[in-house]
């Protein structure tokens, strides 16, 4: 078996879940392109499974950009962590791609990158969102 096969072999193991992921940032001024990473959201179709997390650091923020209007954040992530967006009963894949579509807003996403975890989707959202969000 050659190295390709064997690696495809190993990738598509029962307890083996394929998931991707994106950064949530703030992007307080979209012209200079500058940004806080701000939460993680993470979807494995497979498992159905969807989960969105923010965390705001606001000392950071205000430390970065003192103008920051944290309220006005708080209120546009909240659309990140519900269930109903943009449309109740969507697919998991459905709700992702919604959410990680490019655009040009305070609140933007990174590109969507893959993954494979033989560990829990959870554990795997709180390692990601340690080392690229916290």
């Amino acid at each position: 078996m050659s190295e390709l096969n064997t690696s495809q072999a190993q990738n598509s193991a029962p307890d083996a879940n394929l998931y991707e992921y994106a950064v949530v940032r703030y992007v307080p001024r979209v012209e200079r392109g500058e940004f806080v990473n701000i939460g993680l959201i993470m979807m494995c179709k497979r498992r159905r499974w969807l989960r969105c997390e923010i965390r705001i650091d606001e000392q950071r923020i205000l430390s970065l950009h003192p103008w920051a209007d944290i309220p006005l954040l708080r209120r546009q992530v909240a659309l990140f962590v519900r269930n109903d967006v943009p449309a109740p009963g969507l697919p998991v894949e459905e709700t992702y791609r919604w959410l990680t579509a490019a655009k040009s807003a305070i609140l933007q996403t990174s590109p969507s990158h893959p993954g494979i975890c033989t560990d829990t989707l959870e554990a795997t959202f709180e390692r990601l969102l340690a080392e690229l969000v916290e």
